[in-house]
């Protein structure tokens, strides 16, 4: 209730406040997005900028994230429309991706975790890089962002059962990557 009423109030003491709760998470979705720091870095911005012109809209009854990034992700799809006419899955694959960084924050780790941490994002981060778009969006929202299911289906305007079995695809696609790389 004080979310919705700040967001409708444009109070920006809740917007540096939810900046500060979600400058990571966001931050962190639209790289893997979007295959780039500037890019993600213009559509960080405008993100808020569209939170705060339409923070009217929110409705409780969804988790804040969820329709947070349900904003960041049109705006990322209407970018990429406007550079040129290209799919959802040349968004997410760009030709150019480079390895993906994983951003964390930096006071909840240790210097050896952080260094663990970043290895093991790297690994995982080229794994998933292999599975189709669609499939890898899904599980970045559920095991890096930790979104339900009802809440991807949202944020993704996909229904339920094609989340579950984009879900369903895609651990099992990493699973058999797992299974190569050990053999």
């Amino acid at each position: 209730v004080r979310r919705r009423r700040g967001l409708r109030r444009r109070d920006p003491d809740l917007l540096d406040e939810l900046i500060a709760r979600y400058h990571y998470r966001l931050f962190r979705y639209l790289w893997a997005l979007t295959g780039s720091r500037e890019a993600a870095e213009d559509l960080f911005q405008e993100t808020w900028m569209r939170v705060l012109e339409r923070g009217h809209q929110y409705s409780p009854r969804w988790r804040f994230e969820t329709w947070l990034f349900a904003i960041a992700r049109n705006l990322a799809i209407d970018a990429s429309r406007r550079r040129q006419p290209e799919s959802l899955d040349a968004l997410l694959c760009p030709e150019d991706m480079r390895a993906p960084h994983e951003l964390r924050d930096p006071d909840s780790l240790t210097p050896f975790e952080s260094a663990a941490a970043g290895e093991q994002a790297g690994r995982m981060g080229a794994l998933l890089r292999q599975l189709p778009p669609d499939n890898r969006e899904v599980l970045v929202l559920r095991f890096q962002e930790d979104l339900n299911l009802d809440e991807i289906a949202a944020v993704t305007g996909a229904p339920l059962s094609t989340v579950k079995s984009r879900l369903y695809r895609g651990l099992e696609a990493l699973r058999n990557l797992l299974t190569e790389k050990e053999a």
